[in-house]
């Protein structure tokens, strides 16, 4: 080539280069909840600056190395360059969420890059996205164990000791599902779709009084973000996985069509799996087939309104139970909800946002799987419930503050029958039926506000509640209104909690948050009529007169960031508690059923208390390598009766050793599991010390293209017999149900 060749080529390699560089690029900032543009954030990207207009949008020409600094009063201060500044304009949009979530005691289990995890931040992959069970990602966490009473379906969450009804569970911060199943075969974490989940945030404590009563903690399921393009434009997700031990087959995809004022997405999934294998080579009862689909639709109504509409059917066939007296035959539940957003500029009143939601669950379990000989009886349960409502806030920003406040109702409800067919003994040949919910129907009506002030040294968070709950069954029994005959109630129950937040320099973040909280029963406390759904054997009897239960907590929580690459979390907290929702037997009440060895009431304990902490610390090593640590323990105490109270997890610790290789695409990690023995058992309750146990689990994973990846490795690799804690035992036997053993797994995905 010759030299003028040379100089030609270098001329518009260079030219070329130039005014790729000077064409005007644009970035759409939005928020990450309702998916609105985010107006007036100020951005500086070398000698440029500006503003993000009304549609969220700023411009800017691209320099090579520069990084962009961008600012809102309400999303803080942030910063891209690099290869996150090249995908965000490759996408055309960028995501952010609110500060304000930030300052509360918050775990935020989300979708973010691999390296050192942001504080108070909790991986989830898109493996994580084909898991049939939701409450399965909680676990991802030492302060979250579940009430097992299958090996592979309805795991039920305890956070802290909290449980139940006393842990907030919520869609999008409004819906809910309420269980079906007596026994929460059903719980409300089953009901949420992992594939169609973008994050899940835990407000740890009573203090997120916005999205309701969180008597121990509110856990906020958050859908999949709507992704509207300037152009149209098609997308879509496929995964498929594969677990060794129990033959488990699982699949999830999502495809679809977004524009300028639409966003078009459907989402499916599909889990089943067998029995499995424990660490002693036993075989554990676990077979389950789970499907789910929908949709979600985001309508831009104008450059300031939007409307989501969603829609999910929940799918479960032949989930085996050992624990329980029957096994889940057939459950299927439908979530509808429409949410309106809408902005305003220049105005005090900057946002409000109108929700609408209805969950409908059918629910059929039976004992006709289950190995019985000598066959007494066949029984089977129908039941039904719903759960509907709707939530109302608005937002307003002051000169050093910021202020939520509204309204929601929600309204539940469950009716089901027992049908016990005798096929031995006296009453061979007859038929009974059981009124299990007596058609029970719960109303909350509540009035929320919530108000952050930003002072010089201490930014303050007020927030407050007030709940007014009405219970009545519309069907109720002789037997229960024998010793219940007053079923109608209805109670006020106010809320209030107040955050104190300071920064030391750079360095030490501190908060410290108290709060009073109140809740009455749920339905099963209030109206389940003799049903054994408690942790032993014995009939449960509801009490609709039971006194709201009160939680006074304070949480201290501390923040290092310890180096460039290093911080450390700390939290603690302690919750006294007036009249504790329990139970007692009650010898003057006979069973409904021959083999059960009595009646329980619900009743209130006057006294009780818990403590404890959570830890976590992230730190990047050398080498491409980095490492995380969490650590949680809870200590509950019954002061009435003297002894531990039930459900309480003992000291958990997670370890893990991690790296990325190659630009991210090799990304292979170690992860080391301590739990210690749990020797404060409630034996009021027939609870027994647990043994500690370790595992070890090693995964790696690949990023073969830019759209295909691989993951594959092995959980609990050296073979461990163990079970936790909380696991119930296997009907007829005081064996509780041992977790897996030593269980290969691969997952392939693809995304376009």
């Amino acid at each position: 080539m010759s030299f003028n060749n040379i100089l030609m080529v270098a001329f518009y390699w260079l030219s070329s280069t130039l005014i790729a560089q000077s064409e005007p690029k644009e970035i759409r900032l939005l928020d990450v909840d309702s998916a609105l543009p985010i107006v007036d954030a100020t951005f500086e990207y070398g000698k440029q600056n500006g503003l993000s207009d009304q549609n969220g949008v700023i411009r800017f020409s691209y320099v090579e190395g520069a990084t962009l600094l961008l600012s809102h009063v309400n999303y803080g201060s942030w910063s891209l360059s690099g290869e996150a500044l090249i995908a965000a304009l490759d996408n055309e949009v960028l995501y952010r969420k609110e500060v304000t979530v930030n300052l509360y005691p918050v775990t935020i289990i989300a979708v973010k890059p691999q390296g050192v995890q942001p504080e108070g931040k909790i991986k989830i992959a898109y493996q994580d996205r084909l898991e049939h069970d939701a409450a399965n990602i909680l676990n991802q966490t030492p302060s979250f164990n579940s009430i097992r009473k299958s090996g592979n379906y309805g795991f039920d969450p305890v956070f802290r000791g909290f449980k139940y009804d006393q842990l907030n569970v919520v869609l999008n911060g409004a819906q809910s599902a309420t269980a079906a199943c007596p026994n929460r075969m059903d719980p409300p974490t089953s009901q949420m779709a992992p594939n169609m989940m973008d994050r899940i945030e835990i407000f740890k404590g009573p203090h997120a009084l916005r999205f309701g009563t969180g008597f121990g903690a509110t856990i906020n399921f958050i859908p999949a973000k709507l992704r509207f393009s300037s152009t149209p434009d098609l997308y879509g997700r496929l995964s498929s996985g594969y677990e060794s031990n129990g033959n488990l087959l699982r699949g999830e995809s999502q495809f679809g069509i977004s524009g300028e004022k639409y966003d078009i997405g459907f989402f499916a999934s599909w889990s089943q799996g067998d029995d499995y294998t424990t660490g002693n080579n036993e075989t554990v009862q676990a077979d389950f087939s789970r499907k789910s689909f929908g949709t979600n639709i985001g309508i831009r109504l104008t450059s300031n309104q939007q409307l989501r509409l969603s829609a999910t059917y929940n799918r479960a066939r032949d989930a085996d139970f050992p624990a329980l007296p029957m096994d889940l035959r057939a459950d299927d539940t439908w979530l509808f909800n429409a949410r309106h957003d809408v902005q305003f500029e220049g105005k005090t009143l900057q946002s409000w946002n109108t929700t609408l939601f209805g969950s409908f669950v059918d629910h059929l379990m039976d004992n006709l799987l289950k190995p019985l000989d000598p066959r007494m009886m066949n029984a089977e349960t129908f039941a039904t419930t719903y759960n509907y409502g709707g939530r109302t806030e608005g937002a307003w920003k002051f000169l050093k503050g910021k202020m939520y406040a509204g309204a929601d109702l929600r309204v539940e409800g469950a009716e089901g029958t027992r049908v016990r067919e005798f096929l031995m003994s006296p009453m061979a040949g007859n038929t009974v039926e059981d009124n299990a919910w007596q058609d029970g129907r719960i109303s909350k009506i509540g009035l929320f506000t919530e108000y952050h002030i930003n002072g010089r040294s201490l930014d303050y968070i007020i927030s407050g509640r007030m709940n007014i709950n009405t219970a009545d069954v519309n069907d109720p029994t002789q037997e229960f209104t024998q010793v219940n005959p007053e079923t109608q109630i209805t109670q006020v129950n106010p809320n209030i909690s107040i955050g104190i937040l300071k920064g030391f320099g750079n360095k030490l973040q501190a908060g410290v948050w108290l709060a009073r909280a109140q809740r009455s029963g749920s339905l099963t406390e209030r109206f389940i009529n003799y049903f054994p759904v408690g942790q032993d054997p014995f009939e449960m009897l509801g009490n609709p007169q039971l006194a709201p239960e009160v939680n006074y907590q304070a949480d201290l929580t501390f923040k290092w960031p310890l180096a460039k690459n290093s911080s450390l979390h700390v939290d603690l907290f302690a919750a006294y508690l007036q009249d504790y929702i329990s139970s007692v037997i009650d010898t003057t009440l006979a069973p409904r059923l021959p083999a059960s060895p009595g009646v329980r009431q619900f009743i209130t304990i006057d006294e009780a208390f818990k403590t404890g902490f959570e830890v976590s610390w992230n730190q990047g090593l050398f080498a491409g390598l980095s490492h995380r640590m969490g650590l949680a323990y809870t200590y509950g105490q019954d002061l009435e009766r003297d002894e531990p109270l039930p459900a309480i997890a003992p000291l958990d610790m997670r370890y893990s050793l991690y790296g990325t290789y190659f630009k991210d695409r090799l990304r292979p990690e170690v992860i080391f599991r301590y739990v210690a023995e749990q020797s404060r058992a409630s034996t009021e309750f027939g609870e027994t010390a647990t043994p500690s146990f370790s595992l070890l689990d090693v995964e790696i994973g690949y990023q073969i293209t830019s759209s295909f990846s691989v993951n594959a490795g092995v959980n609990n690799l050296l073979d461990e017999h163990y079970f936790e804690h909380l696991n119930r035992s296997v009907r007829g036997t005081n064996a509780p149900i041992y977790a897996p053993g030593r269980n290969f797994f691969t997952n392939l995905n693809f995304t376009f």
